[in-house]
């Protein structure tokens, strides 16, 4: 016989993850019209954000900055190398060890891409979400602080 509170633990209201399994879907439906618009999904897009930043990470270190195994990360990878915006290449001090490059072309789309953040911050607010810099640091903040945990 189960106590009337333990099926309280099964209610989905309840629930941390539902919340945030449904506002990442949410969001990453919002980014879709902006991210189709320079001919890249979301985890293109995220992965072409950390090559932005870095110009050149090893496969694994971007794997492991996006939360992404192999199985996912490299389709992607394939199709941007495709498309002509990265390059993959061993190194030279270690055989083993792949680097994703951006290549010009990579380079030129961050110019494309500038608009995204504006846009979805724009399409938000056109929804009602207003959030302060202070509520979306602290926002974030607790969401690395699980994933850091999950790790």
């Amino acid at each position: 016989m189960t106590h009337p509170h333990e099926d309280d633990l099964l209610l989905l209201d309840k629930q941390l993850c539902f919340p945030i399994y449904a506002c990442a879907r949410k969001i990453v439906a919002a980014y879709h019209p902006f991210l189709k618009a320079i001919g890249l999904t979301y985890t293109q897009y995220v992965t072409m954000m950390v090559l932005w930043e870095k110009k050149t990470i090893s496969v694994r270190d971007l794997g492991h900055r996006l939360y992404l195994d192999s199985g996912t990360l490299t389709p992607v990878l394939k199709k941007l190398e495709q498309l002509g915006y990265i390059e993959r290449r061993r190194s030279a001090e270690d055989e083993r060890v792949v680097n994703a490059i951006l290549t010009k072309d990579g380079m030129a789309l961050k110019e494309q891409a500038k608009n995204v953040p504006k846009q979805m911050g724009c399409h938000l607010a056109e929804a009602g979400v207003i959030l302060s810099p202070d509520e979306i640091e602290t926002m974030k903040a607790e969401l690395y602080k699980i994933l850091q945990g999950l790790r």
